[in-house]
């Protein structure tokens, strides 16, 4: 009986050993050559923001999935990319946190954040632990007026958006009763004082200067304060979330004002969160419409038919600064990121979204703007300003 224990023994100890190997093959991979390498996102993935976040997530796994597709080749090496998706939940204070996280699992890169308002924050833990880091979203310019080596966006920032918004709504509205309303937030806050700078310079009057917060669902009572005002536009610095309900009750309290917003709201959620009250609102954009960018209609399809949903907001962003890391990387030969950082900074690459080529900040260099307006349930482009194609500050030719 001892010899057949003994044996039981062995034989259970080498099937253990055979499935730890098993564990063990990414590992193995590496030691013969390969290497498996972890991009984070971050963004806000649950909460009412979620829908974006999550969007932001499915373009981050869907680039993972094409690259190990693809059979990527570092320094002549095989690589298997992994993605860890944490949750920010748009909380500056939760943001840090999660930045900390991803910096402790020694991750390469990060996509993220979304909001401004953490990706900023965040921003400092990536630089002292030498993670780049390219925002899909943030539109902030505080955030690459930072001076961090490691902080990157592959959209414009609000400095140019804000800037052509308030000069549509003064010379192309030729609003007369300005009023504005912000979140409060550093991304709502933000775009909101460059739009007020920008339209008042371009000649409009500013009637009424309110605020809200980013977790608000009623307000009624800004709205009727505006409404005594007598505006002809309201622009709102802010997220889909409290757009939807803002229009619907500034409707019901009988405002005709031109609602305009900027890429916050410029979402597809926007319908189903404000109805009917939608419709003829404006909104901009830093970038293309998806059907106009260079690949967006292939990658739209590819999106839906992977996760089952159209793009929300800024997938093809997301997309595109995973794929800018996996070229520097190429580049420099290296998963290090001290290695392949400064490759990053170098980047000329042509992604989903068009050229991507980053100025000494990290900002996108001739970023676009697009105005849109909600026809019919969907967002119709209207005029782009600015990017390559044209020159910083022309208007496209394709104005409806």
């Amino acid at each position: 009986m001892a010899a057949v224990r003994v044996g039981s023994i062995l034989i259970l100890a080498c099937a253990i050993a055979g499935l730890a190997a098993c564990g063990d093959d990414k590992k193995a991979a590496g030691a013969k050559g390969g290497a498996t390498v972890t991009i984070g996102i971050a963004a806000p993935l649950t909460g009412p923001q979620s829908h974006i976040g999550k969007d932001l997530e499915n373009a981050v796994r869907l680039a993972a999935e094409d690259a190990n597709a693809a059979k990527v080749v570092v320094g002549g090496k095989p690589v298997h990319f992994e993605v860890q998706a944490e949750d920010d939940q748009a909380d500056p204070k939760m943001a840090p946190v999660v930045a900390q996280k991803l910096a402790d699992a020694r991750v390469a890169a990060v996509v993220g954040h979304f909001n401004s308002g953490t990706t900023i924050p965040a921003s400092r833990i990536y630089n002292d632990a030498g993670i780049p880091q390219i925002s899909p979203s943030a539109t902030n310019p505080k955030y690459t007026e930072q001076g961090f080596k490691t902080a990157f966006r592959v959209v414009a920032n609000d400095n140019q958006q804000g800037k052509v918004v308030g000069e549509y709504i003064a010379r192309e509205l030729k609003s007369k009763a300005l009023a504005i309303i912000d979140d409060r937030t550093a991304y709502g806050q933000g775009v909101a004082d460059v739009v007020e700078r920008s339209a008042k310079a371009a000649g409009a009057n500013v009637v009424a200067r309110e605020f809200t917060t980013d977790r608000s669902t009623d307000f009624k009572a800004i709205l009727t304060k505006i409404k005594g005002t007598r505006p002809d536009v309201i622009f709102f610095g802010g997220i889909d979330t409290q757009a939807g309900p803002m229009l619907q009750q500034m409707r019901g309290l009988g405002i005709e004002a031109q609602f305009v917003g900027a890429d916050g709201i410029q979402s597809t959620e926007l319908f189903k969160l404000g109805g009917n009250a939608v419709e003829g609102t404006l909104a901009s954009f830093p970038g293309l419409p998806l059907e106009r960018m260079p690949q967006g209609a292939s990658f739209g399809e590819r999106y839906r038919k992977k996760w089952n949903q159209d793009v929300v907001l800024y997938a093809p962003q997301g997309y595109d600064a995973f794929n800018v890391f996996v070229e520097a990387m190429k580049r420099a030969g290296s998963t290090d990121p001290a290695k392949f950082l400064p490759e990053v900074a170098k980047t000329d690459y042509n992604g989903i979204t068009g050229p991507i080529r980053f100025d000494e900040k990290g900002d996108l260099k001739d970023g676009p703007i697009t105005i849109f307006k909600a026809v019919g349930g969907k967002w119709q482009a209207l005029a782009t300003i600015g990017g390559p194609s044209q020159g910083q500050g022309a208007k496209a030719a394709e104005k409806n």
